[in-house]
């Protein structure tokens, strides 16, 4: 173990945890109320998920990423992925984007098959620097997010640049909204990729670790925006992240990844002793420490690995590509 990773519980109500083909009962210390998160937007079950994994299977040659992947998200859920690096999160994520196929199972988005260039997707990648030369401006990369397939402001209508404008102010970007995107430091890229996957009101938002090189404000400002959009516009979000506590007030369950089997259920009832033990396969210990739960694995069993997958976690895009692209 090369040291504690920091991951919190909500304490949304409890209800059983899926792992695998199985269910897993949770026992282990519940969060204080401190942490109560907010009742789920999308927590009707009379309507069709607008995401569908059905005994789901992902592989890499051999090497079996995860399986029996059963997985229903409803318009306007928040759900957060969680796992230690190379257990398929990025991929999860890619393959609902149509990048990535499924060996077994079947997955459906907003009722059709993934396939890339899907204008009812918002994506935001992990932060990539980008060229200094990079000719656009930073208002340039927002508006890609509606019209990636054209080029400048002629095929816009009054409320795209308004809605344009709206995303700029909302993410902090005003000050270096005219400037070379190229010239811009990491946290100010990123915040204009969120931007611009929100720019368009996408009705499925997938978030691959989006808030790596914000500062605690930031931080906070973009979780608080991205949860706006999905109670205002009814936006599912699928949220994968190493950090829970941004945006922990606002998740409705947790996907946790780990050495191709998984587990699903509310915060409090997946983030415990037993539960991640269970999932593991060795002891995993839940504490709480000043409000939040932190996970400590054991020496034999590092939670978080060095070795990296190199299909997951280090190849995000640099932009969106706009609706209608291929």
């Amino acid at each position: 173990m090369s040291g504690p990773v920091p991951t919190t519980a909500g304490t949304t109500q409890p209800a059983s945890a899926t792992q695998g083909t199985g269910t897993a009962r949770s026992s282990g210390r519940a969060p204080s109320s401190s942490t109560a998160a907010p009742t789920p937007a999308g927590a009707a079950t009379d309507r069709d998920p607008i995401l569908e994994l059905r005994d789901a299977e992902l592989r890499f040659g051999e090497r079996v990423v995860w399986h029996h992947l059963t997985l229903d998200v409803q318009p306007g859920e928040f759900v957060a992925v969680l796992g230690p690096n190379g257990t398929g999160k990025t991929s999860l994520l890619r393959t609902l984007l149509g990048q990535h196929r499924l060996r077994a199972g079947t997955i459906r988005v907003n009722g059709h098959e993934p396939r890339t260039g899907d204008g009812d997707l918002g994506y935001i990648p992990q932060q990539r620097g980008m060229d200094r030369d990079t000719p656009f401006r930073g208002r340039d990369l927002v508006r890609m997010g509606l019209d990636g397939h054209r080029w400048g402001w002629w095929g816009m209508s009054r409320a795209e640049r308004e809605r344009v404008e709206e995303l700029i102010d909302a993410v902090g970007a005003r000050e270096y909204a005219d400037s070379p995107v190229g010239l811009l430091s990491g946290g100010e890229q990123q915040r204009l990729r969120v931007a611009q996957a929100l720019v368009g009101e996408p009705r499925i938002l997938l978030c691959d670790e989006p808030l790596l090189s914000l500062d605690m404000h930031h931080q906070r400002r973009v979780a608080a925006l991205i949860d706006e959009m999905r109670r205002t516009r009814d936006t599912a979000v699928v949220f994968v992240t190493h950090e829970i506590n941004p945006i922990l007030p606002y998740v409705d369950r947790v996907l946790y990844l780990a050495g191709g089997h998984h587990l699903m259920g509310p915060p409090r009832e997946v983030m415990t002793t037993e539960s991640l033990s269970r999932l593991f396969g060795t002891h995993i210990e839940v504490v709480e420490v000043g409000g939040r739960l932190v996970i400590v694995g054991s020496d034999d069993q590092p939670h978080h690995p060095s070795a990296e997958d190199p299909h997951d976690d280090h190849s995000g895009h640099g932009f969106l590509p706009g609706r209608g692209d291929a």
